[in-house]
């Protein structure tokens, strides 16, 4: 009788150790929190060295506006497997580009809309209606471990967020830690670390729930994955390598 007693309090605790609770897969635990609270976080990424930019100028007559347009030798600037700098205007090492017309631009340190504020107003004081947009082309983010596609991803409107990558990734497997994502950023050469809860509500007030181009993201691998690499791949290994080795025993002692 002692040694079913023993065997049940083994196999009830191996059920309860490879169970996953409520608080480890589900996402946003207590949004509730967050009703009524007006948004937590705005965040505009800057520009940086190295990063190309997409300008476009337009007008009423295309014509007036031409001379403000890069000259891609009539190319399209979205050729696919052209070199980015090739197609758009490379911010250089002083964090100035350097545009038709106006010559030498700063952008470093300038979000999107500031260089389009900026270029318009320069720009309207030879075409009277021109409309400036402009857009980071180097934008992506690379995301690595737990996901059901990790990768690069281009991010094509110039800002994600950390659930947005996640579902572009096709989500966290169930092998993944929800609690604990892990963002690399550089900043001016220097690496900054953050760690994201997607469990709790207050990814919404982290600094890193908005990414940056270049961060990278990874999901780290549950305490079960990484026990999975080992000789005994899993709880049911373990079960199944006790359940024969009480039987062996009670076989034997008969």
């Amino acid at each position: 009788m002692s040694i079913k007693k023993f065997f049940l309090l083994c196999l009830c605790s191996i059920m309860a150790i490879s169970c996953s609770t409520k608080e480890e897969i589900v996402y946003f635990d207590n949004a509730e929190s967050l009703e009524g609270i007006e948004n937590l976080l705005e965040y505009e990424p800057v520009i940086e060295e190295n990063d190309v930019l997409r300008i476009n100028v337009s007008s009423m007559n295309e014509e007036v506006v031409s001379p403000f347009q890069m000259n891609l030798g009539g190319q399209t600037s979205g050729g696919g497997g052209q070199n980015l700098s090739l197609t758009g205007y490379l911010v250089d090492v002083d964090g100035n580009i350097q545009f038709p017309i106006l010559g030498k631009i700063p952008v470093a340190g300038k979000t999107r809309m500031e260089i389009e504020t900026m270029l318009q107003t320069k720009i309207r004081e030879y075409v009277t209606d021109a409309v400036v947009s402009v857009r980071i082309m180097n934008f992506r983010v690379t995301v690595l471990g737990e996901v059901r596609s990790p990768g690069r991803k281009d991010i094509t409107d110039g800002r994600v967020s950390i659930p947005e990558l996640i579902a572009m990734s096709g989500d966290i497997t169930y092998n993944g830690k929800r609690e604990n994502i892990l963002v690399i950023r550089e900043i001016e050469g220097v690496k900054q670390i953050g760690r994201v809860d997607m469990t709790s509500a207050d990814v919404f007030k982290n600094p890193f729930y908005y990414l940056k181009q270049n961060d990278v993201v990874y999901v780290e691998p549950t305490y079960k994955q990484v026990k999975s690499a080992g000789f005994i791949t899993s709880y049911t290994g373990v079960l199944s390598l006790f359940t024969s080795a009480l039987s062996l025993y009670l076989l034997f002692s008969r």
